[in-house]
This record gives C-alpha cells, sequence and structure tokens, in this order.
C-alpha cells in the first residue's frame, strides 16, 4: 500500500481580532499601553486623537492601543478577560461576565437608551405568525446585540416563529442590515431608527418591539483611585462625542462628573 500527498499554497487567514490602531509615536518609555476596545468604528479615530494628546495619559502610558471589535469573541475576549482599561459597550455585557465585580469596570458615561424596531421596504409589518410567516428577516450575527438579535429573536419565539418557518438571515453591522433590506435580499430587518434613515427609508414602514433598549455604555477599569484618569477620559468622552456624526452618539450623560471638569 502506499500513500498520496499533495502540497498547495494555502491563503493567509485574516487576523480573527478587530481592526487595532495606536498613537503615532509612543508616548513615553513607560511600557504599560492604555488599551480601548470599541464595537462603534466611527469612534475610533476621534478617540485615538483625544488619548494620544492628553497630557494624563501621556504621564501614566507609554502608547494606546484601541481594538475594534467585529463580534462577540472580540468582546468577550478583551472585557471577560478584563483586558481594555476603557471600553464602550452594552451593560448586558458587563453584568454578564460580572466584570465590575471582578476587574472594577465603572461605569464612567452612557447613550441614551432607545427602540428597536422591525423596518420593512414598502409596508409596516405586522407582529403576527400569519404576516410573518415565510418573510426573510434580517438580524445582526452579534448575539448580544439586543435591537439587532436578542429582541427580534424574542419577538419570533413568542409567535412560535423559528428557522424552519421564517428565513433569517444574518449580516455584520447595523449598515450591512439596511444594505440588504435596499436591496432586496431581505423583506424585514431589525435594528434602531436613525435620523439618516429617512433619506432612504419610510418610518411610516417600522413598527416597534421593544421600547427601552439599553444604550451603549462606557466603563473606565478603576482596580485603583485613579480620579486623574477618571476625569481625563470624562472629558475625553465629552469631547469625542460632540465631534459625532450621528446624533445619537451626540447625546451622552456622564456619571458623576468630576469637579473640575477641565482636568488634563
Amino acid at each position: 500500500m502506499g500513500f498520496f500527498q499533495r502540497y498547495e499554497e494555502l491563503p493567509e487567514i485574516s487576523p480573527q481580532t478587530g481592526e487595532i490602531v495606536r498613537c503615532n509615536e509612543r508616548l513615553s518609555i513607560n511600557g504599560d499601553d492604555f488599551d480601548v476596545y470599541l464595537t462603534e468604528q466611527t469612534f475610533s479615530e476621534s478617540v485615538l486623537t483625544a488619548l494620544c494628546t492628553n497630557s494624563v495619559i501621556k504621564r501614566q502610558f507609554g502608547d494606546v492601543k484601541i481594538t475594534v471589535g467585529q463580534n462577540d469573541y472580540d468582546t468577550f475576549r478583551y472585557i471577560n478577560h478584563g483586558v481594555s482599561d476603557l471600553a464602550l459597550v452594552k451593560n448586558n455585557v458587563v453584568n454578564a461576565f460580572g466584570a465590575s465585580e471582578i476587574y472594577g469596570y465603572q461605569e464612567l458615561a452612557s447613550h441614551p437608551d432607545y427602540t428597536a424596531y422591525f423596518i420593512a421596504l414598502r409596508e409596516k409589518p405586522e407582529l403576527s405568525k400569519e404576516y410573518l410567516l415565510g418573510k426573510r428577516i434580517g438580524i445582526l450575527d452579534y448575539p448580544s446585540s439586543r435591537s439587532g438579535h436578542i429582541v427580534p429573536k424574542t419577538v419570533l419565539k413568542s409567535l412560535d416563529l423559528n428557522d424552519n418557518n421564517v428565513s433569517l438571515h444574518y449580516y455584520s453591522s447595523h449598515k450591512e442590515l439596511r444594505r440588504g433590506l435596499l436591496s432586496g435580499e431581505v423583506d424585514i430587518i431589525s435594528s434602531y431608527w436613525d435620523k439618516n434613515d429617512a433619506e432612504t427609508l419610510s418610518k411610516s414602514y417600522i413598527t416597534a418591539l421593544e421600547n427601552s433598549v439599553s444604550g451603549m455604555r462606557w466603563y473606565l477599569k478603576m482596580q485603583t483611585r485613579n480620579t486623574d484618569l477618571k476625569c481625563a477620559v470624562q472629558n475625553i468622552i465629552k469631547e469625542v462625542a460632540a465631534t459625532q456624526t450621528k446624533k445619537y452618539y451626540q447625546q451622552v450623560d456622564i456619571k458623576e462628573p468630576c469637579a473640575d471638569a477641565n482636568a488634563q
């Protein structure tokens, strides 16, 4: 008996974590990095610039490392293991991992709660089994997302609907959900309503699924009473929020703001 061998050059495997960005050059000889985890791409550039130029960050750290997560694996890795010093995530993620108790994550700021909707292109979706049977429904391939995954699946389950009687299509982002709806890949998507949606979609064709979905939260790992860092990050969050193009992210509520609002 013999055997057959065949050698082929396989394509490179893309990194299994999100995009990573750093300051243009190290801030000091300090070996500690200030690790940041975001789930929103639009924040990365402005947060990086603000952190890399902040005097408190320069005093306490040698560099800034920002990771923009792409999926739940990224979030699990950075939050469950306490890797990140600063994170922008949903509070259900932090609560599920017990990250506040284990790693001292403290909520610094929050963006508003919002409503989750079924959104269609040409008619108002109905929340009935008869209407939704056979529909192609776009949701997020991100099990921790409430508006894009948890809420729609909960609604479908309550109507005794599942993969056998509706067609679920999974997308990587809310932007991709909208592309799938506009291109005709799906009949309905589950998401939030953004003011910019009015340019391509009609508010007449949305149906509320849940009215109080928890908004994004900023968490800082406070294992020591590092008040200079806390105050500096609070200021950075406010500055960065003011530069955002999405109205939702412009609205931010600072928790227990520092007395010295201009701490640097």
